[in-house]
């Protein structure tokens, strides 16, 4: 007997699994959730209509609004932007024609959201403030919140931190008047980033510490990351480093809770890997120095300084392993978000830490494929830092000396493009450190030998120094007293060798003139001639024994060191 057509259909509809309807508060239990930082209870209702939701008709009740709701849900780490992508999607014009003016507002602020996580700053800005353009007529006040919070997030990835600082002024203030604490806490935290990023470093942590306590009792483990992190950043601008450090892994910890691929986790993970860099780079020049005691000093005294421990230098390589590592971590987080600025300074910190360890080739890699990224986007905050990096290793070659004299002048010449263009990009921010940075990497190539000026190189260090403020002598200050060290010397050889030429020798003899003059003259050829005594020797008709000499007593080389033939 045939079965009939109808009972078919009916029997299979009857096997497909029915989709949980959503409950008819549900759009008001989400908000609450959101305004309370109940994230798990909001993420786990969300999950248990998550296909319901994947399933959402534009024609239901308040559909665009809980598109709007979902975006902020997905920015607390529910779900990927590119389900709001896929919702937004279901809403042609000629669908939003016809929506109440909230309805249309929520599905702006998520086309905001989507755009903000393309990294596409500007058109997200225009979306919220095309909400803000209705305040007057918006009964939902907690939107104009959200969106002056998420308007100064793009103007703070764009280095336009005064504009930021408003809209996130704005922002918690009309949560405050909403009587939603916690939501003002939330924007507090940005607030407090941009009062760091401005200096003012104890308001930064007044901010923070206000923020902290009213989401003390939340499981809002997103912003108490971001808490965290914001206290490492504070750390390292003082130079405490290990601090730094504590405060970055439990930054880690509370972003793992809520989302082990969560954006921000890659964030940390990169601040620490950098965070480990700098007490490499400060532990292996306390190693130099002992070394270099341990080659200077004669006599009897040579016993009581020993060579640099091994546990020691062990330390600093178990340092940059662990760095690389975190770096590694953070780019498969990053890149499953595609995020750009994120990529770019995973391989820019990459590329510094190839740099401390003398593979120019690789760092000069990392140094393009981040400056790449950067020009994808427009991002002038990670071309200036890919810049930076790039004139950096250049100039480092130039100084190794190993290359044809042509070679050498082209390196010297693309270290000085580079350092200039990153001065370009990083005035079209307000960030002054970048800017501080840029100016710093120009001062050391226009220092260098091939370009040698000192008068340049100097205005560089003035603008630079201008633009730092004493908040902790931390890595920029520390380059910015090196390049201040090399002028210094540098100025201190050229009156030297005016003074000579005028015949102001002092008490001088022309044998202790003689000894001067070849402490000066015989490291700039041994640079030169590729660090071969011999071939110093040769050059200028003197006995490798006094080059060998002259060169220990400047500390470049051990006192029986063979290994410079």
């Amino acid at each position: 007997m045939r079965t009939p057509v109808m009972s078919t259909r009916a029997a299979r509809n009857a096997r497909k699994p029915q989709r949980p309807k959503l409950p008819e508060d549900f759009l008001t239990q989400i908000r609450d959730d959101l305004v309370s930082r109940r994230i798990g209870i909001g993420i786990d209702r969300l999950a248990r209509y998550r296909s319901t939701l994947m399933a959402l008709d534009p024609a239901e009740q308040n559909a665009a609004s809980l598109v709007g709701f979902l975006a902020q849900w997905v920015d607390m780490g529910f779900d990927r932007p590119q389900l709001i992508d896929d919702l937004l999607s279901r809403f042609p014009p000629a669908c939003r024609a016809s929506l109440p003016l909230s309805e249309y507002l929520h599905l702006r602020m998520a086309e905001g959201f989507v755009a903000m996580c393309t990294e596409d700053w500007e058109n997200a800005s225009r979306h919220f403030e095309a909400v803000l353009s209705f305040e007057a007529e918006i009964q939902d006040k907690e939107m104009l919140a959200i969106a002056n919070y998420w308007i100064a997030r793009c103007q703070r990835k764009m280095g336009r931190y005064e504009s930021a600082l408003k809209y996130a002024a704005n922002g918690k203030e009309f949560a405050l008047n909403l009587q939603f604490p916690k939501m003002a806490a939330v924007g507090q935290i940005l607030e407090s980033w941009l009062w760091f990023q401005a200096g003012k470093l104890e308001e930064a942590r007044r901010t923070l510490r206000e923020a902290e306590t009213a989401l003390l009792d939340t499981d809002d483990f997103v912003s108490r990351g971001n808490i965290h992190s914001a206290y490492g950043r504070i750390a390292r601008r003082q130079g405490r480093y290990e601090q730094a450090l504590q405060h970055f892994a439990s930054s880690i910890e509370d972003y793992t809770k809520r989302n082990p691929r969560h954006r921000n986790l890659a964030r940390a993970l990169a601040n620490m890997a950098f965070v480990k860099r700098l007490i490499a780079l400060r532990l292996g020049k306390k190693i130099d120095r002992e070394v270099a005691r341990r080659l200077n000093t004669k006599g009897r005294a040579v016993r009581s300084v020993a060579f640099p421990k091994v546990r020691e230098r062990a330390h600093l390589e178990k340092l940059r392993v662990e760095a690389l590592a975190h770096l590694v971590h953070a780019e498969e987080v990053y890149a499953c978000y595609d995020d750009h600025r994120g990529l770019g300074t995973v391989h820019v910190d990459r590329g510094l830490l190839y740099l401390d360890s003398g593979d120019l080739d690789a760092a000069a890699a990392q140094g393009a494929t981040a400056y790449r990224l950067g020009e994808d986007k427009k991002d002038f905050i990670l071309q200036a830092r890919a810049r930076i990096l790039q004139s950096t290793v250049e100039n480092a070659r130039f100084d190794e000396q190993v290359e044809e004299k042509s070679e050498l002048s082209q390196r010297a010449q693309v270290a000085l493009d580079f350092a200039r263009e990153a001065v370009e990009f990083a005035k079209h921010t307000q960030n002054r450190r970048l800017q501080a940075r840029a100016h710093i990497a120009q001062g050391f190539v226009l220092a260098s030998d091939f370009f040698g000026d000192p008068h340049a190189a100097s205005e560089c260090c003035d603008r630079a120094a201008a633009l730092l403020k004493p908040e902790g002598q931390d890595y920029i200050w520390e380059d910015l007293q090196a390049l201040r060290r090399k002028l210094l010397k540098t100025g201190s050889t050229d009156s030297l060798l005016r003074q000579w030429s005028q015949g102001i020798v002092g008490d001088k003899t022309f044998q202790q003139i003689s000894e001067e003059f070849a402490g000066i003259v015989i490291p700039k050829v041994w640079k030169r001639e590729g660090r071969k005594i011999s071939r110093v020797a040769a050059r200028l008709s003197i006995s490798p024994k006094k080059v060998r000499r002259i060169l220990s007593c400047a500390g470049l080389i051990g006192s029986k060191s063979g290994s410079a033939e």
